[in-house]
């Protein structure tokens, strides 16, 4: 470890280099885990906030909420702790100043699936709306009337709650009343038992439905199956896992280049005595201290940037898993120093210093 700092500190232009080129892997690494985290999130907050253990669909919806039509007498068939029943539809809303694409859900206020109210008061009656947070960034506030692209209804925001997001779009809460007008207009009054699935929480998912025509679904994998969910994750995961490969690749021929210069140095420390391990050990030691400082400025950069960022880049930072990123950064850098260490092993002490 003496060997290797008292180089550092010698050639600092050259190892800084190194260490710029580690720094800026890193914080690219650190970066797109934060936007595959935040993408994520666009999709299944509304989802995580509902605290379940499974969603019944009909088994021709594929999963799929929207695709899903049930009556609420299935409810007679369900045996679970707590169910709650959803009616979910997509639009665009529109306050004459602003559009933005929205889920509706349709509920019922004495369930579970009833968000917390953060701003104004929570719907009382129909055509009124709870609204997800974010669209206060695109224009929306309270008391706004929307008219939607799907309905003649307006309807009325009358307060908001936090981190209720589903599929990427914002979502709308509303009674089922409201929903069912909304979805079928003047025929509400005949589909006023519509709905498109039921909610439970339960730890014995297998056993909450006998009947054919329904399929309990666990909500991890209804998220996994949410349109383009897995296959944006797939991606930018994918990138990740190309930026350790790339990272362990530039890592290893910078160092092999600065071995092989430094030939004569190896030849002459081992003509008096110093063993191949020990010179090993020290470019081991090395390209780890360059790992650590490089990957510990990506992640300081990364935090800076994260604050600095517009709420409309949907960037989260998981520190837990940055920190696991870093340490596989760390580990597959120092991997690189490998080539290297072959290099010194094989070097002749008389060959090296000319003789």
């Amino acid at each position: 470890m003496f060997l290797a700092w008292q180089e550092i500190k010698k050639n600092k232009l050259r190892f800084t280099l190194i260490t710029g080129i580690l720094m800026l892997v890193s914080y690219l690494v650190f970066f797109l885990s934060g936007l595959a985290t935040g993408l994520a999130s666009l999709n299944r907050e509304a989802v995580d906030k509902w605290e379940a253990t499974a969603i019944i669909l009909t088994k021709e919806s594929d999963k799929s909420l929207y695709q899903s039509f049930m009556s609420i007498d299935q409810l007679k068939n369900i045996e679970a702790k707590k169910t709650a029943v959803i009616g979910q539809l997509n639009a665009i809303a529109s306050n004459e100043d602003n559009k933005q694409n929205i889920s509706l859900f349709g509920l019922n206020k004495d369930e579970f699936l009833m968000p917390t109210v953060t701003e104004g008061r929570a719907f009382e009656k129909e055509n009124e709306v709870i609204a997800d947070d974010s669209l206060k960034d695109e224009g929306f506030n309270l008391g706004d009337q929307l008219s939607l692209s799907s309905s003649d209804q307006h309807l009325i925001i009358v307060g908001f709650t936090d981190q209720a997001r589903f599929n990427a779009a914002p979502v709308l809460y509303a009674n089922l009343e409201t929903f069912h007008l909304v979805k079928f207009g003047e025929a509400a009054v005949q589909k006023k038992d519509q709905i498109n699935g039921i909610v439970v929480r339960d730890d014995s998912i297998s056993t909450l439905t006998q009947n054919d025509e329904l399929d309990a679904i666990e909500i991890e994998s209804f998220i996994q199956n949410l349109p383009g969910y897995t296959e944006q994750k797939l991606t930018l995961n994918f990138m990740i896992y190309f930026l350790f490969g790339i990272s362990s690749i530039i890592v290893a021929i910078f160092l092999y280049v600065l071995t092989v210069q430094k030939i004569s140095m190896f030849g002459v420390m081992k003509a008096q005595g110093i063993s191949s391990s020990y010179l090993s050990w020290s470019v081991v030691a090395q390209t780890f201290i360059l790992a650590f400082i490089g990957t510990a400025l990506g992640f300081a950069l990364t935090l800076v940037s994260g604050a600095f960022l517009p709420a409309a880049v949907p960037v989260s930072f998981d520190l837990t898993v940055m920190l696991f990123y870093g340490l596989i950064l760390m580990a597959v850098a120092t991997a690189g120093a490998v080539f290297s260490v072959f290099t010194i092993v094989r070097i002749d002490p008389l060959k090296a210093i000319g003789g």
